[in-house]
């Protein structure tokens, strides 16, 4: 059985919440990342990021909810995004959006498609897959950046709590009552 209508709009919803906070996240670490390279990368994705939000918020419209609809995840979910927030070192940053957030959304966007009928649900499979390479290019940008600043190191404990934190949040959604029935 797949999704209603009022389950796809909370589920983008909940994506496009990901991606706004994601971007906010970049965007405060931007100036308190010394690095030049860093810099850079997160501006890039900052703007990367806000395509997607809007996207998806213009489909939000479509499935019948408010044009740039956004819907809080689980608790559990906007606490491990603080978490990622908190980082401070350049290498912590890094590692918290690039090796733990972007592959966190990536695995529940593919749930999505797996979900979803392709005919049904085709203009928002477009903008989701549109993603997917998105954060392809992404993540080859932080290759990129990794083989040119060999120094930025993360904390590999707080990655791996950071990544249990969010593969814990199941479900992810906070479906709206009217969509859990």
């Amino acid at each position: 059985m797949g999704l209603t209508i009022t389950q796809k709009a909370d589920t983008l919803g909940t994506i496009r919440f990901v991606c706004v906070r994601s971007m906010e996240m970049l965007a405060a670490w931007v100036p308190t990342s010394p690095e030049l390279e860093v810099k850079t990368l997160f501006g890039r994705h900052i703007w990367e990021l806000a395509q997607h939000a809007d996207q998806i918020g213009r489909r939000t419209v479509e499935l019948r909810a408010k044009l740039h609809y956004e819907r809080p995840p689980v608790d559990a979910y906007r606490e491990a995004l603080q978490f990622a927030r908190e980082a401070a070192a350049s290498g912590d940053r890094i590692a918290a959006f690039y090796d733990a957030l972007l592959p966190d959304l990536r695995w529940r966007l593919e749930r999505y498609i797996d979900a979803t009928d392709a005919l049904l649900d085709a203009p928002t499979l477009d903008i989701v897959r549109r993603m997917l390479g998105d954060f392809d290019r992404m993540e080859r940008d932080r290759a990129a950046v990794a083989r040119q600043r060999t120094d930025l190191a993360s904390e590999p404990l707080r990655l791996e709590h950071l990544r249990a934190r969010l593969a814990a949040c199941e479900p992810f959604v906070d479906f709206r009552e009217s969509a859990a029935a």
